[in-house]
């Protein structure tokens, strides 16, 4: 294998399946990334067994192609020297079979590669069963659940995200047992295949960061034990979790007692500097009382002192009303909403707290009170 190209263009590729490197060495030989040079160009691929990440360089894209072949260079190492390089060029070449020697119009690199045999065998074939989505849409869809994750092992299936495709309806789904985010899309055409999947939240985050915030396609192929994303000149594929996600949808009440709309950045604000005191707490707890169109919240810690904070909102149902809750989980539930004012629904003091943008929200937040008695 040797090739010649530019040196800004392989990192960029390489920076992106290096989200796939595996922080353990368990196996050493997936601490490397495969080259694999051929006529057509460049693959680049990475994984640790959970994630695997390929990446094409067309070899119009390639300055020179010496020879064809394959090597696995270990990815930190590698990626170190090229982001320290200052060259606009550099040369890649396999020698001995065994190491890869980088050079540039200022120095030459050495470096001792893995055997290509050992590299995990890896199909990313995808089949002609395409679901078709956008990339900015597919993000805000995770970024608004994803943080609602359980990061608890005892309950692995908790810990990823469920999407969920029926008809042209898709909805993703994420709970801790003591908050849940769940977003639902509908689309104008109907998606060729239903599924219900269970993506880890870990893997579906390094997925997210490789997408714009723009209307670039991702194609998304589901497998019995995987699922494959096609994004740009990338496939990202990832496990999934096996069993049967619990069904959700009987937590969101259809009706609801009191209801409440505000000012979303000015409620972001108030529970902001109460949780200065919360955060000492191990609960890390604030409580709210309503009285008319005014809400209270209060923050005490007996050793340092008390916080109290006032807003005004709109009465839409209901009377008054005292909950206590974690202010870190509804900071986060807050930060997932783009608009400017929200809907808060009760049901007393001891059921659910639900946030959406009105009745007909298609985010919706919920979180269990805490009782302070």
């Amino acid at each position: 294998m040797k090739l010649k190209i530019n040196r800004n263009l392989l990192l960029d590729n390489l920076n992106n399946v290096g989200r796939a490197l595996s922080n353990r060495n368990i196996i050493p030989v997936i601490n490397g990334i495969l080259f694999e040079l051929n006529k057509d160009g460049l693959y680049l691929t990475a994984t640790d067994n959970e994630i695997t990440i390929r990446s094409f360089i067309d070899k119009n894209d390639i300055k020179e192609i010496t020879n064809e072949g394959s090597s696995v260079i270990y990815g930190r190492f590698l990626l170190d020297i090229l982001r320290k390089l200052s060259s606009e060029e550099v040369e890649i070449e396999e020698v001995d079979g065994n190491k890869v020697v980088i050079t540039t119009d200022t120095g030459t690199y050495n470096l001792n590669c893995f055997d290509v045999n050992d590299f995990p065998k890896i199909n990313m074939d995808t089949n002609s069963d395409a679901i078709k989505l956008t990339s900015g849409n597919f993000k805000e869809i995770v970024n608004q659940t994803v943080f609602a994750t359980s990061t608890q092992e005892s309950k692995p299936l908790l810990t990823g995200i469920n999407l969920k495709i029926t008809g042209n309806k898709l909805d993703c789904t994420a709970t801790d047992s003591y908050r849940l985010a769940k977003k639902t899309v509908n689309f104008n055409d109907g998606f060729n295949q239903n599924i219900n999947i269970v993506i880890p939240s870990r893997n579906i985050n390094e997925f997210i960061k490789l997408l714009d915030d723009n209307d670039s396609s991702i194609e998304l192929y589901n497998f019995s034990n995987k699922i494959i994303f096609k994004y740009n000149n990338l496939l990202f594929q990832s496990s999934l979790l096996n069993g049967t996600y619990p069904n959700t949808d009987t937590l969101l009440p259809d009706s609801f007692e009191t209801i409440y709309k505000l000012d979303v950045s000015e409620f972001y604000n108030i529970m902001d500097r109460a949780s200065i005191l919360a955060q000492s707490k191990d609960k890390n707890i604030v409580s709210l009382e309503t009285n008319g169109n005014t809400l209270t919240l209060t923050s005490s810690c007996s050793e340092i002192g008390k916080i109290e904070e006032k807003m005004n909102i709109e009465v839409i149902k209901g009377e008054n009303i005292r909950i206590s809750f974690s202010v870190k989980y509804m900071m986060e539930a807050l930060r997932s909403f783009n608009e400017k004012e929200i809907c808060i629904y009760f049901n007393g003091e001891i059921k659910p707290i639900i946030l959406k943008q009105d009745d007909n929200g298609d985010l919706v937040q919920l979180i269990l009170p805490i009782k302070t008695y």
